[in-house]
């Protein structure tokens, strides 16, 4: 009797813990910066026509011969600007927007988008959008070519991390625009687990990822 109780206690934790990890709106889970930043200042509106989010992916040799590189758009993005500085801001990222641009033959370039797109990386089906939410705003440090450091919380496939960009900030005449140093995420640390047979090359757990964002004031 106990063995049976035992047994269906298990069985309802395991059953519990499969509902609230297939929840899709819902983050695996979370680990995150504090939010320090106000919404205090003027607010600029990303435009998305002009804005995007590169990326670059290696097999184990990295380099150009190993590498697939293209873009994605942003969905949605507002930043707001206080003493022409920046002040907060948060992005939203169509993750079906997803592009290759080293693969010139039409069905080898599907094939790749189809895969990114499928459960084995960025199950976009489940996970539409990724977002990026600024948390802090610092000067760049004295002789860096960035002169901003950007603190946020990258939230990816339903997992939110810390996430650090070096960047270039620029206010003037009514635009902005944030152009980041290439930095690399550990799509590990994002549940995507995928690798290929060893014969056909391992892909590198780092995926690199560079914004470029242009958001024009909102009158």
């Amino acid at each position: 009797m106990k063995k049976t109780t035992l047994i269906s206690a298990i069985l309802l934790i395991s059953a519990s813990v499969f509902i609230i990890s297939c929840g899709k709106d819902k983050p695996v889970t979370s680990e995150s910066n504090e939010v320090l930043t106000t919404s205090d200042g003027q607010v600029y509106v990303v435009d998305t026509l002009n804005s995007k989010a590169e990326w670059k992916g290696f097999k184990v040799v990295k380099s150009d011969n190993t590498s697939h590189i293209g873009h994605l758009k942003f969905e949605s993005g507002e930043v707001t600007v206080k003493d022409n500085k920046l002040e907060s801001g948060q992005f939203v990222i169509d993750m079906n927007s997803i592009t290759n641009e080293d693969l010139k033959e039409a069905e080898s370039n599907g094939k790749l988008l189809g895969h990114l797109k499928s459960a084995d990386f960025f199950d976009t089906a489940k996970f539409p959008t990724a977002s990026y939410e600024i948390t802090k705003v610092s000067e760049g440090l004295a002789g860096s070519d960035y002169n901003t450091v950007l603190d946020g919380n990258l939230t990816l496939k339903g997992i939110t991390k810390p996430f650090t960009f070096n960047a270039n900030v620029k206010v003037a005449n009514g635009e902005l625009t944030i152009a980041t140093e290439p930095k690399d995420i550990d799509r590990d640390e994002f549940g995507i687990k995928f690798q290929m047979p060893t014969a056909e090359g391992l892909i590198k757990n780092e995926i690199s990822v560079q914004m470029k964002v242009k958001a024009i004031e909102k009158k």
